[in-house]
């Protein structure tokens, strides 16, 4: 019997500590990105362009992990680490050369290496729980989500000192993640080895009607993700010099990131009672709804706008674990890494077209009115996940 293997109970904690401490990597070039625009006068789609570059990396790195089915062929502790501790390496490349193209270059090599430390360990979350997962991914993509925020939180904490020190810190708290994994998680009893390599897998896959919706929900989900958190500054400062205040931009972008790892961790628990695609769908259509009203938060007085975009910042990602569960509950069993890898792969594919759609239009459509554009993911989301049949 399965049940025969229980979990203990350090494990859970361990794995979500070190994607908080992997995924620091991710908006790093984000948080510096301020002082980079003064020393080297970068262009005006900076922000834009610079997310997008760890996107492509992130993108092309699950592409790579999932056609070799590597999440399902090799030890997955052993696959974080490794790419922790690359990551990181490239994560300091700017501290070596900092002109715009060889920062772009280090930040898609970064993001590449992303893609052993996110859906890795997700996979090494679902070798470890047979049941209550959707529990256990709420924490996880909690962990993402606070290790998003970080960077924020350094730069806020570090204002006095060079940028050089934000990359310092996030890849040494990087590092030390990878190391956290590879010493004190194994490979989960609920593991199923893929037996070799198969360019077939990612079609036959998609070829499931219920793991093909449970993707395509989380794709609309993911137009709106990153690119509320890439723009989660730009939406500060606008309401700055739109209502004259003086809000800590880098403090709340942290706190409007990282606020969203409460409300993964408490949809988990949700899930418990309710199931995953319940919470799920709460979740997106109330995100939704935040993006259809995005114009009037631009004219509410401060208390109000703080307040919804804390609402908005929980909303966004509460699903995200969800998803993810439900993606690996209606994949083939012995793939169930590469299935989380190449959905993963998809849905970074599209933020980086609602991130650069929203840098585009930037230019011509009046900033009140640019976030009714991410209420297309919610919508598609939604009419997808309704199709999810599942008995978990």
């Amino acid at each position: 019997m399965k049940d025969a293997h229980p979990t203990p109970g350090y494990i859970l904690p361990i794995i979500v500590i070190a994607q908080f401490a992997g995924t620091s990597l991710w908006f790093a070039g984000n948080a510096i990105l301020p002082d980079l625009e003064k020393a080297l006068s970068l262009p005006a789609d900076a922000l834009g362009v610079i997310t997008s570059a760890v996107q492509l990396g992130f993108i092309t790195g699950t592409l790579t992990f999932a056609f070799l089915t590597i999440a399902d062929r090799f030890s997955p502790s052993r696959v974080f680490f490794i790419c922790a501790l690359l990551g990181s390496i490239f994560n300091l490349g700017p501290l070596i050369s900092n002109s715009y193209e060889m920062i772009l270059s280090f930040r898609f090599i970064t993001g590449f290496f992303l893609a052993g430390i996110y859906p890795i360990g997700m996979k090494i979350a679902s070798d470890w729980h047979k049941k209550g997962l959707g529990k256990a991914l709420g924490y996880l993509v909690g962990a993402l989500v606070l290790g998003t925020a970080f960077p924020h939180l350094i730069r806020d904490l570090t204002g006095s000192l060079p940028w050089k020190y934000i990359l310092i810190a996030t890849s040494s708290v990087a590092v030390m993640g990878g190391i956290a994994i590879l010493a004190g998680v194994g490979d989960g009893p609920f593991r199923k080895r893929g037996s070799k390599f198969d360019l077939g897998v990612i079609f036959k896959l998609f070829r499931h009607n219920d793991f093909r919706n449970a993707a395509f929900g989380y794709f609309g989900h993911m137009w709106e993700l990153y690119a509320f958190w890439a723009f989660t500054p730009f939406i500060l400062r606008y309401y700055n010099s739109s209502v004259g205040t003086e809000l800590n931009v880098s403090l709340w972008s942290f706190i409007t990131i990282a606020v969203g790892a409460l409300s993964c961790a408490l949809g988990g628990h949700l899930a418990m009672s309710i199931s995953s695609k319940k919470v799920a769908f709460f979740a997106l259509a109330l995100s939704g709804i935040c993006c259809i009203l995005s114009p009037l938060l631009f004219m509410a007085p401060i208390v109000i706008f703080i307040a919804i975009l804390q609402v908005w910042g929980m909303a966004v990602v509460a699903d995200s674990p969800q998803f993810s569960t439900l993606v690996a509950q209606t994949a083939n069993k012995a793939y169930i890494g590469t299935g989380l890898t190449v959905v993963n792969s998809i849905g970074f594919a599209i933020t980086i077209i609602s991130i650069q759609l929203l840098t585009w239009l930037n230019g011509f459509v009046q900033s009140d009115y640019l976030f009714l554009t991410l209420a297309v993911g919610p919508v598609f989301g939604l009419m997808h996940l309704t199709k999810v049949e599942t008995s978990k």
